[in-house]
């Protein structure tokens, strides 16, 4: 579904990701791992849009995205959630997941003014709940997103990225700050959304989760892609092994 050829990206004379190549399979996990500072977060600002390549090229089935702003991308089928949340606080819940369904709505001022958008936002505001109760925020959706903890606001954030209907998800880190049994609760979902036929790319440092979930993994250091493969092959690498505990160890 998505294929990396030779992508780099520099920040005046600082290469954060160089030359990286790797292919996403559709209907898969894949994920993205490797140290602090390893050039993650800007490989998935680079495939969601947020920065343009300063070389290679970037195909979504087989068509050629480089360049495209994050909504060309979201028309697309390409959605993404956030390391920090990016949730308006001031709207409920459930409008958050309505805010998610935007560039699929057909409102205009006149349709407004003549009352036809009415039916459209019913219809939008069922599929919001479904979508809630699918990640378990279903209770909460008539909270204000500001009243709620932050293993909520992640899942929140991951029921209006899936009110897209992408066909690719980044997740960027979605067990962050959660502890054991909110972390236990997403990897189930991440199961589950990629078995509805999404294909699913995250960025994430917990291995347990990465390990348990992942078709495939691409390990990254100092930008660069270090491996790829398994989870049994990755975890195995020497020189991913080097990289996250260090020689001596």
């Amino acid at each position: 579904m998505l294929t990396l050829n030779r992508v780099s990206k520099s920040f005046g004379g600082v290469t954060a990701v160089h030359d990286m190549s790797f292919a996403v399979r559709k209907g898969a996990v894949h994920a993205v791992i490797g140290p602090n500072g390893a050039g993650k977060t800007t490989l998935f600002n680079l495939i969601s849009g947020v920065y343009t390549p300063s070389s290679g090229e970037i195909l979504l089935d087989d068509e050629r995205i480089t360049g495209l702003r994050s909504d060309e991308l979201a028309t697309r089928g390409v959605s993404r959630t956030f390391q920090n949340l990016q949730i308006c606080m001031n709207m409920t819940a459930c409008e958050n997941v309505m805010l998610g369904a935007h560039l699929r709505s057909t409102r205009s001022m006149v349709a407004g003014m003549l009352g036809t958008t009415r039916k459209a936002d019913i219809l939008l505001r069922e599929e919001a709940l479904q979508l809630m109760d699918k990640v378990g925020v279903g209770a909460v959706a008539k909270a204000q997103a500001s009243q709620l903890s932050y293993g909520l606001l992640k899942r929140l954030e991951i029921a209006r990225a899936l009110a897209s209907k992408p066909r690719l998800l980044l997740l960027d880190e979605p067990a962050a700050g959660l502890n054991d049994t909110e972390t236990a609760e997403v990897t189930t979902l991440i199961r589950d959304i990629a078995a509805s036929g999404i294909t699913v790319l995250l960025v994430e440092h917990d291995m347990k989760m990465v390990m348990t979930i992942s078709d495939h993994i691409v390990v990254l250091d100092y930008g660069k892609k270090l491996a790829e493969g398994t989870a049994a092959q990755v975890s195995q690498n020497p020189k991913v092994i080097e990289a996250y505990l260090g020689i001596e160890a």
